[in-house]
């Protein structure tokens, strides 16, 4: 993986940045209420305003479909971006046209602007050439810095990027090298695990994992679906049982491509789902009622899945093992989650997770900071692990 960084970029004094971020940030009547993806931002913000650069942000918010919703304006994430920089930023009204040029000539060196939401305009999600034009004429150099939207062929993220020089972001830049060590050069062996409910929203995913992978331990209901289709009861438990023919195709092709599939030799049954609720462990092959359902990956699975981190290199993890939000059926993803960012902070194993439920699991276990490096993007770590080029991140290889 080769592409461009600030440190290619130059002297930057006097030059205008124009800065993809990604400020779609959590807001509830006009406040913020996480701030993590304002904080993402700031080594970048800081490293072009310790070069001298004017830093324009660019970014979108919610979905207004091209037009002007003033609910939708970036305005309110002014005060706590100050705050957060110890700086002043002003804002400007409009993301492209003399306005927003005219706002940004008026900084001084190493000043910051906030552009009105990118999403205002219909060309910006269409990439259409004539507005990622617009947005080139505002600036000397682009960087994008929201991997969250790399996934999108947009022009704020992608079409940009071919019309002045184009650079990643420190964010970026670090979640590359992250993913590059993960899965793209990994020191092996390489083990993953994939949670989640449905086999049929990560069929890419898998397909694509067996052929890089030296172990993958499948967990969730996902799991409960390659039970079923080897023939083992899982009572009323979820499961896309019209997917079994599916899951033992990618089952053969793991066999083939050397990939050894972890699938749960225990679980934790209950018959209603709600906090506290009674439960026992089962090994898997034994009856279950109809009233059975399965909830979470038992002792014994769990203890197989240590053993199998602790005897890899590297560590990727998309998806919990059970119904996580609801104690007790959190036991096992905990457990699993401990010994990664164990592993992790004593540098023998690099721990990559990422997807909304993964970061809210690593977040619950209270493992979040200890392991390597957990991804927010969300759709574009998912992509990135299916093999699928990202346009946003196309654009900035050398």
């Amino acid at each position: 993986m080769t592409f461009r960084t600030l440190d290619d970029a130059g002297s930057l004094a006097g030059k205008t940045a124009l800065v993809r971020v990604d400020f779609n940030v959590p807001m509830e009547d006009g406040k913020i209420t996480d701030d993590t993806r304002l904080r993402v931002a700031l080594p970048t913000i800081a490293k072009l305003r310790d070069a001298g650069a004017r830093v324009a942000l660019l970014a979108h918010f919610d979905r207004p479909k091209g037009k002007v919703v003033p609910s939708m304006s970036l305005k309110p994430v002014v005060d706590d971006l100050e705050h957060l920089l110890g700086a002043p930023v002003r804002f400007a009204d409009d993301c492209v046209g003399d306005e927003a040029k005219a706002a940004i000539a008026d900084l001084d060196a190493g000043g910051v602007i906030l552009l009105e939401n990118v999403r205002f305009h219909a060309g910006e999600e269409k990439n259409d050439p004539a507005f990622a034009a617009q947005l080139a004429d505002i600036a000397d150099i682009y960087v994008n810095d929201a991997f969250s939207a790399a996934h999108r062929a947009h022009a704020s993220t992608e079409g940009v990027a071919h019309l002045i020089p184009a650079y990643a972001g420190e964010s970026m830049r670090r979640e590359l090298e992250a993913l590059d060590a993960a899965l793209g050069n990994p020191k092996k062996p390489v083990i993953g695990i994939v949670g989640g409910s449905k086999v049929s929203t990560k069929l890419d995913l898998l397909k694509n994992l067996v052929g890089k992978l030296d172990r993958l331990a499948i967990g969730g209901g996902m799991a409960n679906t390659f039970l079923f289709a080897q023939g083992v009861d899982i009572g009323g438990s979820l499961a896309e049982r019209d997917m079994a023919e599916t899951a033992l195709e990618i089952l053969t092709e793991a066999k083939a491509r050397g990939c050894e599939i972890l699938l749960p030799v225990d679980f934790i049954v209950a018959t209603e789902v709600k906090p506290g609720a009674d439960s026992r462990p089962v090994t898997a092959g034994q009856p279950l009622s109809a009233d059975d359902k399965i909830l979470d990956a038992g002792p014994a699975t769990v203890a197989r899945l240590v053993d199998a981190m602790t005897a890899s290199k590297t560590l990727i993890w998309n998806g919990p093992l059970g119904v996580f939000e609801v104690p007790p059926f959190d036991v096992a993803t905990v457990a699993v989650a401990h010994h990664a960012a164990a592993l992790a902070k004593a540098g023998v194993l690099i721990a990559v997770g990422g997807g909304g439920d993964t970061v809210a699991a690593l977040h619950h276990a209270g493992v979040v900071d200890d392991m390597t490096f957990v991804s927010t993007a969300g759709g574009a770590f998912l992509e990135w692990m299916e093999g699928k080029p990202l346009p946003g991140v196309e654009a900035l290889n050398v």
